[in-house]
């Protein structure tokens, strides 16, 4: 991930960070700046739960007014019963930029999923497809049993993560048992990126902590009194998988108890609240440390559009 800038490449701009942090309101005010210096805008979503047409309150998914007439893209874009992953996702992303791009607009990616970020600026790792059933038996294993065996596989990568991560833990085993490679391994050898083709204008948000988590607590509880819960009955009734993300989203597993009686409202409240906060403090520390350090990290989105995106504009207005 890179923000090399050269006349000859076009521009992209890049708005991330964890849930809550306002990252969507943002993208929207630089889309009308940038539309109301004489360009065109276009917004493409990067959040992994927003990309599921089933998740509108869930997921937080802009409304039509919170676009503001600023086309979006990629949201709403999967059914529930297909899976989105990261390399579905940036080819869709990378279609949508060059699609902008030849029609004189500026693309806002804006989303708080660095793994698809990732891929769509660094490419795809050429993982080999995995047996079935060596995916199945350790999916089916606990994950503390997982992550006990990543730890004797692959220590680097049982290192990274946090032993109760589930999805990431099953995904580095299956790939070193069934490839005899580490992740770390397919993942030197990505091809496919963007990054180098491009003028990328990054901007990472991350408020003070405390302001962030009451702002996923204050959403969690909205959600659940504007719309959540019948778009969980929605979910249980089309009966599919549980192991399907738009299954396992925040939210979906918390009411879910509720409508089956196994817990009160209350214990949705405070479950649903909490595994927001933990997801942000994950998306918090990866935007912190994962991406170039000459990403510009922010804490508040009040200030101007132009001194955030200052070169992006010195460049408008250059053509």
């Amino acid at each position: 991930m890179s923000t090399g800038h050269s006349p000859q490449k076009q521009s992209v701009a890049l708005i991330a960070g964890p849930t809550a942090s306002g990252k969507s309101d943002l993208a929207v005010r630089l889309a009308l700046e940038w539309e109301k210096s004489g360009g065109s805008a276009l917004i493409i979503n990067a959040d992994s739960a927003q990309v599921y047409r089933d998740l509108a309150v869930l997921s937080a998914r802009p409304t039509k007014e919170d676009m503001c007439g600023i086309d979006h893209v990629l949201f709403g874009a999967w059914d529930g019963a297909m899976p989105c992953s990261a390399a579905d996702w940036a080819m869709k992303a990378r279609r949508e930029i060059e699609t902008a791009h030849l029609a004189g607009r500026l693309p806002i990616i804006v989303g708080g999923t660095g793994l698809y970020i990732r891929t769509l600026l660094d490419g795809i790792a050429p993982i080999p497809t995995i047996d079935p059933s060596v995916r199945a038996k350790i999916r089916n294993l606990p994950v503390d049993k997982a992550y006990a065996a990543l730890r004797l596989e692959d220590p680097e990568r049982a290192a990274q993560l946090h032993p109760a991560d589930t999805t990431r833990v099953a995904r580095a085993l299956e790939v070193v048992r069934a490839t005899k490679h580490t992740l770390t391994y397919w993942q030197s050898k990505r091809t496919g990126g963007i990054s180098d083709t491009i003028n990328l204008h990054p901007l990472i948000l991350l408020p003070p902590r405390e302001r962030l988590y009451a702002r996923c607590d204050n959403r969690f509880a909205a959600m659940l009194d504007h719309g959540a819960v019948g778009e969980v009955r929605t979910l249980l009734a089309r009966k599919l998988s549980p192991q399907l993300p738009v299954m396992k989203a925040i939210g979906v597993p918390e009411i879910t108890g509720w409508l089956d009686g196994s817990l009160s409202r209350d214990e949705v409240l405070a479950k649903g609240a909490q595994a927001t906060r933990n997801y942000a403090k994950r998306q918090y520390t990866w935007f912190r440390k994962q991406p170039p350090q000459d990403w510009k990290r922010v804490e508040s989105h009040n200030l101007s559009i132009s001194s955030y995106f200052e070169i992006l504009f010195q460049q408008h207005r250059l053509t």
